[in-house]
């Protein structure tokens, strides 16, 4: 007989499932391995120096503090290192706020009549940092200060993995944006939110169950139904508006309704660019999609304005030449829209993530200084940028 073969042993669906299976549990396993079940997750204590650069104050000024009696009292190490946890350094944040000369010197989110900020990462080819990008800026964000919202729109749930949370094991039962979202009996939307251990810092995890809006939508447009797809995220953002200073959505790689939804809901957009000329060739059709589709929503009543819009050049190796070449061309194409600091490629981040870490979470002994710091210096520099645009969003600088 000829053509394909049927029998059971070579079925492509019996194989690839079995080899989930078998991925499945070596993921359960390695993670129970670095988080015990009966474990919880928490992040490392801080040195005061690093206290001191978060809180923009002299590493002196927090030893008097604590030779005062005031404020949170440190766990005390070898040589009389004081440490510090997230906690203490948000109770810090709060004392001196009372005192300072200007408001949101200490505790920089929202005021009366600010707008919750809400910044889409998005694009659609893979490997451009988009995951990366929107996890560190919404812990960095956190450690900042601001009530942050982290939103994993992303089916393969890697901004979930980075928090904690492994989609197969702890979302059995939803617990995903799409079960706020969703066009029959949706959930209330702080049904779906979950603490993470980083003070400031709540996140909608993502899985699997996300595609079931790309499947529903169609259908839902088809019956000619009066619901409005691309303003499901708005609505259901603004049930915990008064909660949260900033909302940061890592969307899919695909400008699907999902997306949609997303940079409808969005006041600023974040692209991450690989500067390479295939992805500056994807980023040119993506652009393009973008364009004609949040168009016709636009058209369809949708708010497409937005406070600003970023690209940000990811994994750059400064000696890279071809590389250089393609970020002088961006700026040259798109001026200020260009971050002027990039995301450098660094093996502090990937080792970081391989224990399902960020470079704010691992301790810089794991790895050279110079290394560390360096990519940290990155990090610290782009997220600081943003910080500023958000800033300037609410008319302060």
């Amino acid at each position: 007989m000829t053509g394909r073969n049927t029998q059971s042993q070579n079925r492509i669906d019996l194989l690839v499932g079995q080899h989930a299976a078998n991925l499945s549990q070596q993921l359960q396993e390695h993670r129970q391995a670095l988080y015990p079940p009966d474990a919880r997750r928490v992040l490392r204590k801080f040195t005061s120096g690093e206290v001191a650069d978060l809180l923009g104050v002299k590493d002196a000024y927090l030893r008097k503090l604590h030779l005062d009696g005031r404020g949170p009292e440190p766990e005390i190490r070898t040589g009389g290192r004081r440490y510090y946890s997230p906690e203490d350094v948000q109770a810090l944040r709060e004392m001196l706020e009372k005192g300072a000369k200007s408001p949101g010197t200490y505790l920089p989110g929202r005021r009366d009549g600010d707008h919750l900020q809400v910044i889409s990462v998005i694009n659609f080819k893979g490997g451009s940092g988009k995951t990366t990008t929107s996890a560190h800026l919404a812990q960095k964000l956190a450690l900042d200060g601001y009530r942050v919202l982290g939103i994993d729109l992303d089916p393969q749930a890697s901004f979930s993995a980075l928090h904690g949370f492994q989609p197969e094991f702890d979302l059995l039962d939803g617990g995903t944006l799409y079960d706020a979202i969703r066009y029959d009996d949706p959930l209330p939307m702080r049904e779906v939110i979950q603490k993470t251990y980083f003070t400031n810092l709540d996140i909608i995890p993502g899985n699997l169950d996300l595609m079931e809006f790309e499947h529903d939508t169609p259908r839902v447009l088809a019956q000619g139904s009066r619901e409005l797809f691309f303003t499901r995220v708005g609505e259901k953002l603004a049930e915990v508006e008064a909660d949260y200073d900033v909302v940061v959505i890592d969307c899919p790689p695909q400008l699907g309704f999902l997306s949609m939804s997303a940079l409808s809901a969005a006041t600023a957009v974040l692209v991450t660019v690989h500067p390479q000329m295939l992805d500056v060739m994807s980023m040119c059709q993506f652009l393009l999609m973008t364009s004609n589709l949040l168009g016709v929503v636009a058209d369809a009543g949708g708010d497409m304005s937005y406070d600003w819009l970023r690209y940000l050049v990811t994994r750059y190796e400064p000696g890279d030449g071809p590389q250089n070449q393609m970020v002088s061309f961006m700026r040259s194409m798109f001026g200020e829209h260009v971050l002027n600091h990039p995301a450098l490629k660094s093996t502090a981040i990937s080792d970081a993530g391989i224990t399902k870490q960020t470079l704010y979470e691992v301790e810089k002994s794991q790895f050279t200084r110079a290394t560390y710091e360096r990519a940290l210096e990155s990090l610290n520099l782009v997220n600081g940028e943003i910080e500023g645009l958000i800033q300037s969003a609410w008319g302060r600088n």
